[in-house]
């Protein structure tokens, strides 16, 4: 069996670490491709390095634009590829451009495809991740679902036939790197002096970077936390910043760059809570049992909400509370599986193959 994975952002190259291996011990011949959607070398390059992921086969390097522009270059270069490898499946994975320009691509070829990280839905049209997942899903052969509510949420779409629950590999890497970096001994994130309370902090969305009111309210929010925030700089973030002429350096926050995975999830592991609007980061602080403030109105993980893990928050009243909210006294469930989805996914690959 032949898979291409289609690859280009931080998260999916988080996604695709125990696949990639899944397919290494499965003895599967696998295609990466990255688009380049991130191509700073603190969002993509390092991610490879660090998660032990094999370099791309093809990169496309088409790198930053509108949301129109970037996924017309992506199907551009997608065409000539595909067709050379012509692979029994073309996955695709969670919700950006990348995803839909390799979905839409590959069905216009009649090639197969199937979804990882399917059925996740936040039900905001305004989000481009919603409408990316809700086109991919439907265009996909092949549905490979993270948890029950985004099985019930493919068959509520008509889509239970094609869809199939192999838990969320996000958890297979989150708790091999947790494990790792327990094992080595936490140390505090540059800029941290040792012992100080502090909260990691990722602001990326356009629904809170594009509008210069709304960010510099949640600029000021950060910076009335009764703790430091170490705030990890997103290229939009930065970007936005400069042209609404809005400084990051301001008493309370410590400015960093994003950090590699395993530095994120010892960063993670040491705070004292979580301010972000990443559906990742949400998601792997519920994993790592850290309270989370997601700076939105809904979430696609539902399950992190359950007994107050992780509470949305577009007022921006709970965020000074994120450095003293105590952790929930109630034990988290296992909403995202055992870290074994990886063998599920190449198992569910190659039922249908």
């Amino acid at each position: 069996m032949k898979v291409l994975s289609v690859v280009g952002a931080r998260p999916q190259f988080v996604k695709l670490a125990p696949v990639a291996a899944a397919f290494t011990s499965a003895g599967v011949d696998h295609v990466i491709l990255h688009t380049g959607q991130h191509y700073d070398e603190r969002m993509s390059d390092v991610f490879f390095a660090d998660l032990a992921i094999p370099a791309p086969d093809i990169h496309l390097g088409v790198g930053s634009g509108s949301h129109g522009v970037q996924t017309g270059a992506m199907l551009a270069a997608m065409d000539a590829v595909l067709d050379e490898h012509r692979p029994d499946w073309v996955l695709v994975y969670g919700d950006t451009n990348s995803t839909l320009a390799g979905a839409v691509a590959a069905v216009k070829l009649h090639l197969p495809v199937a979804h990882l990280e399917a059925g996740l839905r936040s039900f905001n049209r305004r989000m481009p991740e919603e409408h990316n997942r809700v086109l991919t899903d439907h265009a996909a052969d092949l549905l490979l679902a993270p948890t029950e509510v985004a099985m019930g949420h493919l068959a509520a779409e008509g889509l239970a036939e094609r869809s199939v629950l192999v838990g969320d590999v996000m958890t297979d890497v989150c708790f091999r790197v947790r494990d790792a970096v327990l094992a080595d001994g936490l140390t505090p994130p540059e800029g941290i002096p040792a012992g100080s309370a502090y909260v990691v902090s990722t602001i990326h969305r356009a629904e809170n970077t594009d509008d210069p009111d709304r960010l510099a309210a949640i600029l000021d929010a950060l910076a009335a936390v009764p703790a430091t925030v170490l705030l990890l700089a997103h290229p939009r973030l930065v970007a936005r910043c400069q042209e609404f002429g809005l400084s990051l350096d301001r008493p309370g926050i410590v400015v960093g760059q994003p950090l590699p995975y395993p530095e994120m999830v010892s960063a993670v592991l040491s705070s004292s809570g979580v301010v972000t609007d990443s559906g990742g980061l949400q998601k792997e602080a519920f994993l790592l049992g850290v309270p989370c403030t997601t700076l939105r109105s809904e979430t696609e993980w539902v399950e992190t909400l359950e007994d107050g893990w992780n509470l949305l928050d577009t007022s921006l009243e709970a965020v000074s509370q994120a450095a003293t909210r105590p952790v929930p006294a109630v034990d988290r469930t296992t909403p995202y599986g055992d870290g074994r989805a990886a063998t599920a996914v190449v198992q569910a690959l190659l039922a249908r193959a």
